[in-house]
């Protein structure tokens, strides 16, 4: 029966605070990760509002081609005027 106690109070005295220690070893880091989760996740989010006009740059590469092609209409027909006087 004395081997019992001796059982028990070693249980009590050694692995049990081993186990706390080693668990809040596991947990510590655990709360951290989901900090970092959560910290992209909120980043992820705003980054994609400032995404929404992505789409609208293929109107505006059409938009600079025409631009461009009535600049060149316009440099055509100035270098006309100015070179027949």
């Amino acid at each position: 029966m004395a081997w019992w106690w001796v059982g028990n109070v070693i249980l009590l005295a050694v692995v049990i605070p081993l186990v706390i220690l080693l668990a809040n070893r596991v947990v510590r880091p655990a709360i951290e990760i989901r900090r970092y989760a959560d910290d992209i996740l909120e980043h992820g989010v705003g980054l994609t509002g400032n995404l929404d006009p992505v789409p609208a740059l293929v109107d505006t590469r059409r938009m600079v081609e025409e631009v461009k092609a009535g600049v060149v209409r316009y440099g055509g027909a100035l270098d006309q005027i100015l070179g027949a006087k």
